[in-house]
């Protein structure tokens, strides 16, 4: 690998907020926190405490590990990993290849897109930027071994990089190949470097064609590579083995979880600063349709957490409760979704805090009850205080 393109991917990463942790494990992975440690507080102390307060507010469900046969498990994760991974990874990389197709035949006379061209690649840029979202459930994989996950979108872009990069790639490359974006910095490529172009724009130049034609070349190269991948070997990624299907269990239900905390403070708490000071930008903010996006991650997340298989091993347990729970806490906070403008920005604080709360009691559900009833534990790429 030359030098530069080193660099630039080490720069992609620690701009991405992506941190390679060699820490010790802390004490709440061997049964007792810090601070329980301290106050002599135990782990069924907490779970009490937890269940009351649950219970104060009308939602006391009681925490049960269920015992579930591997035959069971494994039929689950194997849907898991066509219905939902592949499925979704598919379906990006549909709309990749149609928004290439459709940027080839606007700009094919050669004198770029008119108004009406460029309102039809915004559309099919948002179908693909919606995809996406929803694949981005998957936080393990082919995409972040190889962090094609930043290539494919560079987010959440702290520093704005990504706007004068493209401007200066195209000033300095008005004839891009895909080849030739392949080598550049994640930075100008995927889903963000489309939507500075598209978006920034009320007509496209012909040098501005060949980027979308180029960059959405190389997308759907990169994506076909990753669904590849996983259409190869879905069950050796995922995690499931012959003798032990509780390893996939573990890493799927992580996954879902990560995709919440990570839509709390990279899509919603920084960029609004509901915690702190602002930081970074909402999803699609150049396209003002960041609710479109976070409304993405919210199907992905109710097509996970309301699976059928899902709900017949927690019903075969007698959990239904934590099932019925997750589901009604999903339609609530899609309802919240839908009374936002589609720039979250624009919604009132009450709005914003609102919807933060409620992925926060989404967050406390899955943590408390729904992994501790299959006997799953919090991973440590854990984000989220609660």
């Amino acid at each position: 690998m030359k030098k530069h393109q080193l660099a630039a991917m080490v720069l992609s990463a620690l701009s991405a907020g992506i941190l390679i942790s060699c820490s010790k494990p802390t004490d709440e992975s061997q049964g007792t926190t810090k601070e329980q440690a301290a106050t002599g507080d135990t782990v069924q102390d907490i779970q009490a405490q937890t269940d009351s307060a649950d219970s104060s507010h009308g939602n006391a469900v009681k925490s049960q590990v269920i015992q579930v046969e591997d035959a069971q498990l494994k039929s689950y994760l194997s849907q898991v990993a066509q219905n939902q991974i592949i499925a979704d990874y598919a379906q990006v990389l549909q709309h990749s290849q149609a928004l290439n197709k459709l940027a080839t035949d606007s700009c094919q006379a050669g004198s770029g897109a008119d108004a009406q061209q460029l309102e039809a690649l915004r559309q099919q840029w948002l179908d693909l930027a919606s995809a996406w979202a929803q694949a981005e459930i998957v936080n393990f994989g082919p995409a972040m071994d190889s962090m094609s996950n930043l290539y494919i979108n560079y987010f959440p872009d702290e520093r704005g990089l990504v706007h004068q990069g493209v401007i200066d790639l195209i000033t300095a490359k008005p004839n891009l190949t895909a080849e030739q974006l392949a080598s550049e910095s994640a930075v100008v490529q995927g889903i963000p470097g489309l939507e500075e172009v598209l978006y920034s724009n009320d007509r496209l130049t012909q040098a501005q064609c060949q980027y979308v034609m180029s960059a959405s070349e190389a997308l759907s190269m990169r994506l076909d590579q990753v669904l590849q991948s996983w259409q190869a070997q879905s069950v050796a990624l995922l995690g499931v083995t012959d003798a032990d299907s509780k390893p996939g269990l573990n890493r799927w239900i992580n996954s879902v979880l990560s995709l919440i905390e990570t839509t709390k403070s990279s899509s919603l708490d920084q960029p609004l600063g509901l915690t702190g000071n602002k930081k970074g930008h909402l999803p699609a903010q150049a396209a003002g349709q960041s609710r479109t996006i976070i409304n993405a991650k919210v199907e992905a997340l109710n097509k996970a957490l309301t699976d059928p298989e899902l709900i017949a091993i927690l019903a075969a347990g007698e959990q239904e409760a934590v099932a019925d729970r997750l589901s009604g806490l999903l339609a609530q906070t899609s309802t919240m979704l839908a009374e936002l403008p589609e720039d979250i920005a624009q919604a009132t604080p009450e709005q914003q805090k609102a919807l933060y709360d409620k992925l926060t009691e989404l967050t406390q559900l899955i943590k408390r009850q729904l992994m501790p009833t299959l006997g799953v534990q919090v991973g440590f790429n854990s984000t989220d205080g609660d």
